[in-house]
Parts: structure tokens; sequence; C-alpha cells
């Protein structure tokens, strides 16, 4: 089975992306296909036994589009290993600005259009591009290109792309310096926009001096405001001219144009329009305010939208920069980059952990929090796995490399973040749609309401048609929503990250909030995955319970069984000094038989089940009662029998999360059913499921047939959650319609999720539940207020009203309304934060 993502090439809209998922459906071998609009990919898993990447082209190519089969792009060696060769180039860019799905589209549009481009992904969430060409194409022609089109793209150099520190420098550099010269524009034309505006309205500003009243001055003052302070927005007319499409930039330029010209001929050319009847009016004041205004809108979303991107920053900042190897006995410090898997790394106090690895040597607490969201240290021992790019505290340690580079949990981390932002909910479509034919849709309705006013208005017509004309191209605003739902995305699954909860896909994020059913896995979800001692009593008056676990953990120090090593564990915790045993037999099915040095003799021992006491010719009639208690506790009963003599007993069970409880009655709360799944006797189940308050149990169910049962409910109409931890969970996460996976689980049960718990806190669930709900609750808030700010406000920029009431929409405000509504979707979303 191979999953992969495809480019597709001549999409416009949600209903070419319907199409084409149709029919990569219905090719055989596909087992699913997913199409994004933003991003012009398909995302299809499907079997290459079955069907080829070039039949899946085919499939496309026959309705009308093209999927571009990936080449394989050079890959890193070391450095004695030399490179492969290949004539394929690759950059990898910020662009600076590429802050929505229109915007990637343009940019992917534009370079489309150059010979010599095998493949683009642009990606408006990281604003990152990838760009694939061939050596007739150079890397000045691309940068060109993107500049054209409105962007400012920044090459991240290759070789340190791995290192987080060498382009968000680089790019907080370039941010920085655009802040300078926004700032400086805004001043400036701030300033000449009060001046043309008290020039222009001396009926209301009595005190304005006498050389503003001059035309040829307003004219002077407003031309540096129009091609300097409003320079960025020509990128419109660039892409509209060149690239034949549009963005919010196009409305821009031309509207504030048209009323910037139409003024500059009336002072240039005052008789012609004496003579032909028109009031010869000026409209410098309504460019150079649009401008001003659009412009300090355009800042304050740019600040707001910083923050909203913070997640994923914070993630990269996190990453180590150099590591301390043991190479030939010597420790050496080198870069990250140069670490190998096996390699033996040193760690002293408050340094960074450089990658994933296991402890050889050594113990500390170290801190997980920017990991995992876990706030107190996590003590660590030989053994231990370690996470990098957390904190070790206190204890120096030594430790092997088992994962690098891309294959870190804080890589898979950044990675699956980056997915999620990037990728769409189902809830985008709708917008998607509209989007796609907004700006064309516009630039139609200002030329007619051009065309009416001119040819039906009142007089002055021409004053009338031009001043609404401009008003329906300043008032549109295809950005909020553009950013209705990706914007909302973003903020909320950077939160998610940072309280440890991993949101695969935009679509989980919001299908898990619609729930109503959710099944536990047992072993390792609800329960804490390895068997603990929880019970010690003493069937003779003279012997302590701490007595009973030094006999019981001396005849288990030989043995390697999860039983026998919880009982080890306890006697560890409490420093218990053990007996030297001799004679140590495992007896198959029942339990261990051996001999106890003691104090001033040696003793025969028996540790084990009922058909060991039986087999030794013992009666345990006397304690049957206290036994079956544990055992319908769930707890498994270890006897100690010792010189024939029952002498107590120890019980031992995988024991129940301690946030277990809480967690299913807040879900039950919220109206979920939800059941355990397990593949134990009813018994042990029922004994587990009591303690966590769960009422619905499927028990005995065999690991191949999880994904059965949630398929079972499904086909009842619920909307299912599974959580589990296992490999033989995988199945069960992938078929439900969220998947939950524990983060101390296997990476096959995190793979097969959509939404990875790191810290394995089940606390996490209805965390996640209750963010998912304030993220659609955000989103429909943004959708409603974008499609009812544009459909309400183009009608009345047109001049609907008038004829009732008079009004007209003065395309100043008009501009003021168009900066707040972007502002104010942005703003909302990032309440998220809270």
């Amino acid at each position: 089975m191979k999953k992969e993502t495809y480019n597709i090439h001549g999409m416009h809209c949600a209903s070419c992306a319907g199409t084409i998922e149709r029919v990569l459906l219905k090719t055989k071998g596909v087992v699913s296909a997913s199409v994004n609009i933003a991003s012009e990919s398909a995302l299809i898993a499907f079997d290459e036994g079955i069907v080829s990447e070039q039949a899946l082209a085919k499939a496309v190519a026959s309705v009308g589009y093209h999927l571009e089969i990936k080449t394989t792009p050079t890959q890193p060696h070391d450095a004695d290993s030399g490179a492969e060769k290949t004539d394929a180039k690759h950059i990898l860019l910020t662009v600076v600005g590429m802050d929505s799905p229109h915007c990637a589209m343009i940019v992917e549009n534009a370079l489309k259009k150059l010979d010599g481009i095998k493949r683009i992904a642009a990606h408006f969430a990281n604003q990152k591009a990838d760009v694939f060409f061939d050596s007739p194409m150079t890397i000045e022609t691309i940068l060109k290109t993107i500049t054209d089109a409105g962007y400012t793209p920044i090459i991240i150099d290759e070789k340190n792309k791995d290192e987080a520190d060498t382009w968000l420098d680089t790019e907080k550099i370039e941010r920085e310096k655009q802040a300078r010269v926004l700032k400086r524009k805004l001043f400036v034309g701030g300033f000449l926009s009060i001046a043309i505006f008290i020039g222009s309205f001396p009926e209301w500003f009595p005190f304005a001096p006498s050389f503003l009243l001059n035309h040829w001055i307003l004219f002077l003052l407003a031309t540096p405001v129009q091609f300097w302070v409003g320079s960025q927005f020509y990128s419109g007319l660039r892409l509209l001219f060149k690239y034949r499409t549009a963005d919010m930039n196009t409305l821009i330029a031309i509207g504030t144009l048209a009323a910037y010209f139409y003024s500059a001929s009336v002072v240039l050319f005052p008789d012609f329009f004496v003579k032909s009847g028109i009031a010869p009016s000026i409209y410098f004041d309504t460019s150079a305010i649009i401008i001003t205004f659009i412009l300090l809108g355009k800042y304050f979303e740019a600040l707001m939208r910083g923050r909203a991107s913070e997640a994923i920053k914070k993630l990269l900042g996190l990453e180590s920069k150099t590591a301390k190897v043991l190479r030939d006995g010597k420790e050496i410090e080198i870069e990250i980059a140069q670490v190998r898997l096996g390699d033996l790394l040193i760690v002293r106090p408050g340094e960074k952990i450089p990658v994933d690895g296991i402890i050889t040597e050594g113990d500390s607490e170290i801190d997980e929090s920017m990991v995992t969201g876990e706030s107190m240290p996590v003590r660590k021992t030989v053994g231990s796995a370690v996470i990098g790019s957390t904190v070790n505290t206190f204890g120096a340690f030594t430790f092997r490399a088992t994962k690098i580079g891309k294959d870190t949990v804080l890589a898979r981390i950044i990675k699956m973040v980056e997915e999620a932002q990037g990728s769409k909910a189902p809830i985008q479509h709708l917008a998607d749609v509209v989007a796609s034919y907004f700006v064309p849709a516009t630039l139609g309705i200002a030329l007619l309401t051009f065309l009416v006013w001119f040819f039906l208005g009142e007089a002055p017509a021409f004053q009338f048609a031009l001043v609404n004309f401009v008003a329906v191209l300043i008032i549109a605003c295809p950005c909020a929503l553009g950013l209705a739902t990706p914007i909302a995305i973003m903020v909320s699954s950077g939160n998610a990250a940072s309280k440890g909860i991993l949101v695969k896909d935009a679509a989980s994020l919001e299908i898990i909030n619609k729930i109503d059913t959710i099944i536990f896995d047992k072993t390792g979800t609800l329960t804490e995955g390895r068997p603990q001692l929880t019970d010690i009593v003493s069937f003779d008056t003279g012997i302590s319970e701490q007595t009973l676990l030094q006999y019981g953990a001396s005849i288990s120090q030989k043995s390697s069984h999860p039983l026998d090593t919880a009982i080890i564990a306890e006697a560890k915790k409490k420093s218990i000094v053990l007996y030297p045993s001799e004679g140590f037999q495992t007896i198959s099915g029942k339990g261990l038989k051996g001999l106890l040095a003691l104090d001033s003799k040696k003793a025969e021992i028996y540790f084990g089940n009922r058909a060991l006491v039986s087999s030794v010719g013992l009666d345990l009639s006397v304690y049957e009662e206290k036994i079956t208690l544990f055992e319908d506790a769930g707890k498994t009963a270890m006897i100690l029998v010792l010189d024939k003599k029952i002498i107590g007993v120890l019980a031992v069970a995988d024991v129940l999360k301690k946030e277990a409880r809480k967690a299913v009655s807040l879900l039950s709360k919220s109206g979920i059913d939800v059941w355990m799944l397990t593949g134990d006797n009813a018994r042990a189940a029922l004994a587990i499921a009591n303690q966590a308050g769960i009422k619905r149990v499927m028990s005995e169910i065999l690991p191949d047939k999880k994904s059965e049962k949630v398929s079972e409910l499904q086909a009842q109409g619920h909307i299912v959650a599974m959580v589990g931890d296992g490999i033989n969970d995988a199945p069960a996460l992938t078929q439900a319609h969220v998947g939950i996976a524990m983060g101390g689980g296997t990476d096959i049960a995190m793979e097969s999720a959509s939404i990875t718990l790191l810290r394995g806190d089940l606390l996490l669930i209805p965390e996640a539940i209750g963010l998912s709900k304030r993220t659609m609750r955000v989103i429909k808030q943004n959708l409603f207020w974008s499609f009812f700010y544009n459909t309400a406000f183009i009608p009345i920029a047109a001049g609907v009203l008038f004829p009732f009431f008079g009004i007209l929409l003065n395309p100043i405000f008009a501009g003021i309304a168009m900066a707040l509504s972007s502002i104010s979707v942005v703003g909302n979303s990032l309440r998220l934060r809270r």
C-alpha cells in the first residue's frame, strides 16, 4: 500500500476537486483519494500491485486535469559517500506575504507558467514553497516571478534547512525590514492624506491654508501616496496583465487609480470637462485615504497573524544546534546534522538533549514540558527513552541515538502541526467555491455599477458612476472569506500542540466535536499498560506484609515474567534486601519454585496461582473468599507458600490510570456513549470498566476483530472515536471517524490515528473535544460575518439604497470597512489562543 501526495494542474474550484476525487475513487486499486483545491494537490492511497502512478495520471487526464508524477529529489548523503547526481534542481523558499490559500494559488499559478518548472508545492500556513525545476530555469527567474506576483521570497539554505535559526532569523530580518518600510509609508501617507482631506473640504475646515485649496498642490500631494505609499497594490495589475489572474490587490489598484487618474485629468484638462458639461470635481482624498487606511489594516493584520503562527516558530526554536558525541573514546562537539544513528551522546545538567535515544549510563529528571505539555520533570534511568530538544534538569547521562533528523519526535510533531495548519476542513468548501469566483464577479459588478449609473443615474452621472465604481471595488474583501477557516485552524492546532494534543488534519479537528460514541482500548489506554503490585495480605499473624514482599521478590529475582517483574520493582522501590535463592524452577502456567537462604535455614518456597498450590497438596478453601475478591477486581492473585504452609497472597494488576474515571465522567456528561474494548475475559474487563465508570463493555475481542466492532457501531449511525495505543489497535483507529493514539504507544498506532495525545493523558480527550467546539464556533462566526459583510455591503456600495433613501457609500468608508473585515476575522480567531 502506498500513500502519496501529487500535484494536480488545471483545478479552479471545489467542483474540480470533486470531479477528480470521483474518478480516482472509481479507479481499481485506489483505496482513498482526497483532493485539496487550496494546495492543488491530491493525497491518494493505492495498491501499487493493482494500479500504477501512470494509470492514476491517465484517470485524472480523462476528466481534463493533469496529475504530476513526482521526480525523486536529491537526497543528502554522508560526506564521504558523495551525492546522487541528477539534472533536477530544488529550491526551498520562505515566501513572505503568502498567508492565505488564494496567495498560495497565485504563487503556484505564476511559477507554473515558466518553462522548466517541474513541481511546486506552496504552503500558506508556514509560508514555504518547494520548487523543483530543470537546468534551463534559473533561481533568479523564480525569485523575480514571485516578486512580480507581489510577494518576497527568501532562499532557505539547503545545507542548513534543518536548523531552525538559519531561516527563522532571515525571515525575522525580512519581516522587520518590511515593518519599518510599512511604518514609514503609513506616516507619510497619513500626513499627506490629512493635508489632502483638509484641502478638499474647505467648507468643513475654514482654517485650511489657502495653498491647500489649489488643485495642483493636491495633485502633487496625492501622487506620492498613489505611487509610493500604495506601490504594493500594483502587483495586482501585474497579475492581471501578465498571468491573467486577479486578487484583492487588483481591485484596490483599479479602484484607487480610477479615482486618481480622473482627478488628475480634471487638474490637467479642466476646460475639457467644462465644455462637456461635467462639473470638474476631484477625488484625490478618496484614493489617498483609501490607500492609507488599507495599509493601516494590513499592518495590524500582520501583527496579529504573527501571533497566530507562533506555535510552529516555538517548536522550531526548540531544536538543538550541537551535540557532544563519543567518537573513538573521545568527547567531541559536532553540529546536530552530523549525529549518526547509534552514536553515544553525553548530556550534562541544564543542556538540551540533541536527538531521541535510549539512556545507557546515568540517570536524571527531564523537563519534557515543551514537547508533551507535562509540567513536572520526568524521572529517567538506564533503558529509558529520551526525547530530543527536551531539557536535562540535573543528572549527567550517556544515551544512544535511536532517531535523528526528520524521524525525531519533535520533527514529527512539527510536520504534523504544519500539515494540520495547511489542511482543509470540510466546512471550508463553501468558502473555497465562493472565493474562487469572487474577484472576477466583483470586477463584473463594479463595471455594471458604472454603466448603470452613467446611463441611468442622476446628474452629474459620471461622478456618481465613478464614485460607486470605486466603492464596489474597494469594499469587496475576498481575504476575509479566504482567512475565515485557515486562520482559525492555524491558531487552534498550534494551541492544541502546546497542550500535548497533535491534530493530523483540519477535518479531524472539525469531526471530533460531533462524535456521539467513544471506544477505549483497555490495556495501555485506560490502564497503565504494565502490571503493578496493588495488595499484600498476610495469612500468618507472625509474618508482616514487608516480609511477604521480601519472600516474593527473592524467589522472583531470576524470573523475567511481567508479574514477577512487578514484584521486584516494588521491592526495589522500598529498598528491600533480597534473600539468595537456590534451585530456582519455573513451573509452566503455574508459577515459581525454589529454596531461599533465610537467616538460619533454607526454606522451600512456592509462588504462583491456584494450580500451583493444588499441586503441592494444600487446601485453599479457608482463603477462598479473599482470593476471589482480588480476582473479581480483575487482579492476579499470587499465593505464597513457605515450607508447605500458605502464608499470604500478593495481588498484581494492570492498574487504571489515575485520571481515567474523571475523563470518562466528563465524556459521559457531555452526552457521549463510552465503551471499553478488550481481549480480556468478561470478569477482568468488567472489573476495570467498573473502576473507570464505563457501563458498555466489549470483552474477549480478538485483535483482528477490533475494527469490525467499530464498523458495527458506525453502521448503527454513530459517529465513533477510537482510542488506542498498540499495533493491534491500528486498524480500528483507521476505521473510526476519529482515531486517537496515546503518545506512549507504538509508532504504527500514532501513524494510523488522526489525533495523538503526546503525554497519554486521558483528560486531553475532553480538552480536544472542547477545543474543537470552540474552533468550529469561531469558524462559523468568521464565515457568517464574511458572507454577511460582502453580500450586504457590495450592493450598498453599488448604490441600491440611493433611489429609496438617498444613501451612497463614500469610497473612503468602504476602504475602512474592508480593512476592518480582515482584522476582525484574524482577531476573532486569536481568541482560540486563550
